[in-house]
């Protein structure tokens, strides 16, 4: 659907005192792929004044006249699914986003809620065959059991969980958590997470949280990532808005270094994406075999992709060296176990990779 970077609009007067002209001239500042606005709460519009003046629909007019997706978001209760869902539908005909947001939440953990979750996106389903649809609720499944997860993934197009690090420093891991959590739930749909850039009590998420979330959602190869939310962000952390809009993403793939390249070509599981990166004649040396050409390498991640690390998934701990040598750790946690201690060397010619030392260790 999209690529990049973005952020949640809760309130829009109080987003640069409503004024959606700067709104989008700041989302362009920071090279915003995309931004999120409420646009509904159970069974009533959100965002339209007492007037009239629909906020909401104000805002993708910016964004669009920026080039920028605008996403609908809609807090969603299940007391009353059908009355939900057809203001929903009611609201992205009105406004002209280009996606609707669902944040289902506790209420949604009540007994009973399957049955309101089915009866919901059957009604936006029948009305919106087509039009791109994403969850948004909590980062762990595990740890929500109660959440009908698969009665709305079933009829979703993408999985937004909210992966708020609160009281911790530890987003990339988080992040990774949720994403093998995701793997082993029917249906898997394609992540686009949420992160944190709020203040809750006396924590606060720091610049380094921000850059390390961001690095890491791009180390999984995720297409896109936000945060919750603009008018807080901006009000009380502005250094932490300074450093989303510093991030670079989507980079020109031209300056992607080939270390994340590879880290994101094996999160696709794709063993034609990690071929590209090899020269024709390219070496692949194990402790154990040394394996040079592309059939004998695609042979090893086949190998890789389905039986030593089936399901991986891989991120980046370190990298060092330029121009033609690289050395970078790893790790890995999949289905088979996990990496640790993965340690690399890369020869490179042409932003192609010649010669290529790995050597890890799968621990149960």
């Amino acid at each position: 659907m999209f690529q990049g970077k973005g952020f949640y609009i809760w309130q829009v007067a109080r987003c640069e005192g409503g004024d959606v002209g700067a709104m989008g001239n700041l989302a362009t500042q920071a090279q915003f792929s995309h931004v999120l606005v409420k646009i509904a709460d159970a069974s009533s519009a959100y965002n339209v004044t007492a007037t009239g003046v629909d906020l909401a629909r104000n805002v993708v007019i910016a964004m669009h006249e920026r080039n920028i997706l605008c996403l609908g978001w809609h807090y969603v209760y299940g007391y009353d699914p059908v009355g939900e869902a057809n203001i929903a539908i009611q609201r992205i005909q009105q406004t002209g986003v280009d996606g609707y947001v669902i944040d289902a939440e506790a209420q949604y953990k009540e007994p009973g809620k399957e049955e309101a979750a089915r009866i919901f996106m059957s009604r936006l389903r029948q009305v919106l065959p087509t039009f791109p649809i994403a969850l948004s609720s909590y980062r762990y499944p595990t740890l929500h059991p109660q959440l009908p997860w698969t009665a709305f993934l079933e009829k979703c197009d993408y999985n937004m969980p909210q992966v708020y690090w609160v009281g911790a420093h530890n987003p990339g891991d988080q992040l990774i958590r949720c994403v093998r959590e995701f793997q082993n739930i029917t249906p898997w749909r394609p992540i686009i997470p949420t992160g944190s850039a709020y203040l809750q009590g006396d924590w606060r998420p720091t610049m380094s949280d921000i850059e390390e979330f961001l690095r890491v959602a791009q180390n999984l190869n995720l297409a896109a990532a936000n945060f919750w939310e603009w008018a807080h962000t901006r009000l009380y952390l502005p250094e932490l808005w300074n450093a989303v809009a510093a991030y670079p993403w989507p980079p020109s793939s031209s300056n992607v270094d080939i270390v994340m390249r590879y880290i994101q070509a094996l999160n696709s599981r794709d063993v034609q994406q990690v071929l590209a990166l090899y020269q024709p004649n390219a070496v692949y040396v194990t402790p154990q075999r040394t394996l040079q050409g592309h059939a004998a390498i695609a042979e090893r991640f086949q190998q890789l992709f389905t039986t030593l690390l089936p399901q991986a998934v891989f991120t980046l701990v370190d990298s060092s060296g330029s121009l033609g040598s690289r050395a970078f750790t790893w790790r890995a946690v999949s289905s088979a176990g996990s990496v640790n201690d993965g340690a690399d060397n890369l020869g490179i010619v042409g932003n192609q990779i010649v010669y290529h030392y790995s050597q890890f260790t799968i621990s149960s």
